[in-house]
């Protein structure tokens, strides 16, 4: 059980690891908390935008330097077609929202995920936003869409499989590196922490290769309500970790 902290000694005991680079947030309940409240389903996920404002502010005053959320699974197009729809008209008309904020804020954006089955509208915006702050550096925002990590892994074989046939590479060199080197998360470091709302306790599919050593950390709160103080009980939590990786 945590100890209660004032408002200062939190930021002080989030702030003094250093180590903590990037953080992995699956952003699952929107739609229970919404049930909850007696509201359909856009409520929820309306409301998950809010509180990626919220955790977005909180990483910059924590110093955290990656910040990769998953938004939309590769399955998730398994769900209705009027909330498949939904979420990405929210998408859209976040990213045309929140890009000059981004800049004054100094948050890169890129998206990691398959392009291919979004249409050309939607593509164009998510290329907007990942040209209009490209330049950015305080804070890297991935947000993973249309994404999934069998697929992702899949993919980088297949590349890798095609520099091998051109002889751009041979097959004894081939090591973890350069399966890392082939993942659309190539140019940022392993997530350190790996946050799951809503109490599931799974990775459904999420960035399996870098998170081989992530530390978990689950919490019963709905995404919708997750906040500063949500995610520093996280951060307190993974500070009191030893990691071993293996050793």
């Amino acid at each position: 059980m945590l100890k209660t902290l004032t408002e200062t000694e939190k930021i002080q005991e989030i702030v003094k690891n250093t180590n903590l680079q990037h953080i992995a947030i699956i952003m699952d309940g929107n739609r229970r908390w919404a049930k909850s409240k007696f509201l359909p389903s856009a409520a929820g996920h309306k409301k998950g935008v809010e509180a990626l404002r919220a955790t977005l502010k909180a990483c910059a005053k924590f110093n955290i330097k990656y910040l990769t959320v998953y938004a939309f699974s590769t399955e998730n197009w398994n769900r209705p077609k009027e909330e498949v729809d939904f979420l990405m008209s929210l998408l859209a008309n976040t990213i045309k929202a929140e890009v000059p904020e981004f800049i004054e804020n100094d948050i890169k954006l890129t998206f990691i995920g398959d392009r291919s089955s979004l249409n050309k509208d939607l593509i164009e915006i998510l290329e907007y936003g990942e040209n209009k702050t490209s330049e950015c550096k305080t804070l890297n925002l991935q947000i993973a869409f249309n994404y999934g990590a069998r697929m992702e892994l899949t993919n980088a074989v297949k590349r890798i499989c095609e520099k091998v046939k051109n002889g751009e590479l041979l097959e004894q060199d081939i090591t973890e590196n350069t399966i890392s080197e082939n993942l659309y998360t190539s140019k940022i470091p392993d997530p350190d922490l790996l946050i799951r709302t809503g109490g599931e306790k799974r990775i459904s599919n999420y960035l399996l290769w870098q998170c081989a050593y992530t530390e978990i950390y689950v919490t019963n709160t709905f995404w919708p309500e997750f906040d500063e103080n949500a995610l520093s009980d996280a951060i307190i939590e993974f500070n009191s970790r030893n990691r071993r990786f293996g050793k």
